[in-house]
């Protein structure tokens, strides 16, 4: 016990939150892992009051106001309870013995501590300063909910539990019944730091970000996106908040993250790219999971703003991410439609998970595009007029129908349907109208007249 508190004396003589927070954590540091085991192990149930109050109450080198240092007294008890739970469950769980972990003892008491920080924050008995102790419980309550969740999912027998998946993606809609409580007390954390109006330099509103980015998480891990939107309205709409870039870059990128995939999901692909390119800009460059989950959004996003496919170069270093992509993108570049038809299919239970399926299926109007596109390039050039060189020769603009139906047949593959000239035109007259293809038809003549300047007639070259 005396090492806990000999770092608690330390963190609060120096201010520092980080290390105040760290002597609560419920993971043992690397160069000490058997904290936990000789924090519990120095006190049991009917001492453990008395002892940490000698230890904050009674210490002379602190000299803690008496409400602040009852606070603490009272949060240690907490988090000695809490540490008895954790280490019977991790024992239980290393031996096997699933169905004796009992993480939803864990949960329960790790929201003692969790609430036990908003009650003294709330009162102002702790200050500013303490926020990160609010992070970590923050953090741990959510990672807690999960395995008590995950617990009762596999005893009852509850195969719709979200288990296995990253935070972003999405889940069966299961019993989450921790998970739901521990995004109403993270909710009381986030309204607790946005509210705070007390003098910026002395205000939990630092906080703000971290809490919301918890809470996003939480969200997205129950499938309840709109209540994300709540989240950033509010935040948007307070006057006195410090701008974005004051706050940590781990804030920033995480946040940033978050409201691009939101305006991903309604289709707000501009705010989308933009929140979601200045996220990849800040993220630390070995970041390599955070870079992989911008990307993951990002790729698809750029599809539909600016007709680009992702590099070589740039997915090499992201293997999943090249696994889930890359055969799209070489079928939208050879404007395979089959293929690209294919290779949806193939992906369609991880795109789906990862919410990005019914955007990349309009990627099968760029497939279309660069299709038609070959049989403009194939078409060759107008002959030359007397007294023309070959600087002078412009591509043929005049392109029958026909033409593009074979070509659709061909991309279509063998299997493909045979499409009649009316529903070719009917495609064509989509693309045009989608800023694809620049140019009309005309039905007299069966014929499609596209754009004089070989750039133009199809735009967003850059696939």
């Amino acid at each position: 016990m005396e090492e806990v508190f000999a770092d608690f004396r330390r963190a609060i003589t120096e201010g520092d939150g980080y290390g105040l927070a760290a002597t609560i954590s419920p993971i043992a540091p690397e160069h000490d892992a058997g904290r936990l085991y000789a924090f519990f192990r120095s006190s049991n149930a009917h001492q453990i009051d008395g002892d940490i109050r000698y230890a904050v109450k009674y210490n002379d080198t602190l000299r803690l106001p008496r409400p602040e240092s009852s606070a603490w007294n009272e949060v240690f008890v907490s988090y000695w309870k809490a540490v008895g739970e954790i280490l019977a469950a991790e024992e239980a769980t290393n031996q096997g013995r699933m169905r004796d972990a009992q993480w939803n003892r864990v949960y329960d008491a790790w929201k003692d501590v969790a609430n036990t920080l908003i009650k003294y924050h709330i009162s102002g008995v702790f200050p500013a300063w303490t926020i990160p102790c609010l992070y970590l419980a923050g953090k741990y309550l959510r990672t807690f909910a999960i395995k008590a969740d995950e617990q009762s999912a596999r005893v009852k027998g509850n195969v719709t539990f979200n288990a296995g998946y990253q935070d972003d993606v999405v889940s069966s809609i299961g019993k989450n019944e921790k998970l739901e409580d521990a995004a109403r007390q993270l909710n009381r954390m986030f309204a607790l730091c946005l509210g705070d109006r007390a003098p910026i330099e002395d205000s939990r509103k630092w906080g703000t970000y971290y809490t919301a980015n918890l809470l996003f998480k939480t969200h997205f891990k129950l499938n309840s996106i709109n209540l994300s939107k709540n989240i950033i309205r509010s935040i948007q709409a307070q006057v006195d908040m410090p701008p974005l870039e004051a706050f940590p870059k781990s804030h920033q990128v995480t946040f940033k993250y978050y409201v691009g995939v939101v305006a991903f999901l309604q289709e707000d692909y501009v705010q989308a790219e933009k929140n979601l390119t200045e996220a990849w800009e800040l993220c630390h460059k070995d970041a390599q999971k955070n870079q992989e989950l911008i990307l993951t959004y990002l790729i698809p996003c750029r599809l539909i703003t600016q007709h680009t496919l992702p590099t070589t170069a740039l997915l090499s270093p992201y293997p999943r991410l090249q696994a889930l992509f890359s055969p799209v993108a070489a079928c939208i570049k050879r404007g395979d439609l089959a293929g690209f038809d294919a290779a949806l299919v193939a992906g369609e239970d991880e795109f789906v998970k990862r919410r990005i399926y019914l955007t990349l299926e309009r990627g099968r109007d760029v497939t279309l595009r660069n299709l038609l596109r070959k049989v403009f390039l194939a078409g060759g050039y107008e002959p030359l007029k007397e007294g023309q060189t070959e600087a002078d020769r412009i591509r043929r603009t005049r392109i029958p129908i026909s033409e593009f139906a074979a070509a659709l047949k061909l991309g279509m593959g063998v299997d493909g349907q045979v499409l009649e000239d009316d529903e070719v035109e009917c495609m064509i007259a989509n693309m045009i109208y989608k800023n694809l293809m620049k140019g009309y038809i005309s039905r007299e003549r069966a014929m499609v007249v596209l754009s004089k300047n070989a750039g133009m007639a199809f735009p967003g070259t850059g696939v």
